[in-house]
């Protein structure tokens, strides 16, 4: 049975920060592409940031760049995204994705998260 579940969400002001994880389990996890995906009410969802199977590539949308680091400790079967200088547009329900096959393509993916809350406010 696998399992992939976020945590780490919450209520933060502008310029605060948060870390999310997301652990799985029921999978060989170094075998995946790992991803963070967002989306905001009535707003497309979007990738927010991927990382392949060992963590030497990263990804990220061009409104994380620098503020944002993703990583993971396959040891732990555990991502991580680290959240910096949050802003109110980062606003919104960020999903974990597991991807056999595929990278930063939400068609790819094999397994979502049930999705994590992040609001941010002004």
């Amino acid at each position: 049975q696998v399992q992939v579940v976020e945590s780490g969400g919450g209520l933060v002001q502008a310029g605060g920060s948060l870390r999310l994880s997301c652990t799985a389990s029921g999978l060989t996890f170094d075998d995946y592409f790992m991803g963070w995906f967002r989306q905001a009410p009535g707003k497309e969802r979007e990738g927010v940031s991927c990382i392949s199977r060992g963590g030497s590539r990263t990804y990220y949308a061009d409104s994380v760049k620098g503020r944002f680091t993703i990583s993971r400790d396959n040891a732990k079967n555990t991502l991580y995204l680290q959240m910096n200088s949050l802003k109110p547009e980062d606003t919104a329900m960020y999903y974990c994705a597991a991807a056999r096959y595929g990278y930063c393509s939400d068609k790819s993916v094999d397994y979502w998260g049930q999705g994590t809350q992040v609001t941010v406010s002004s």
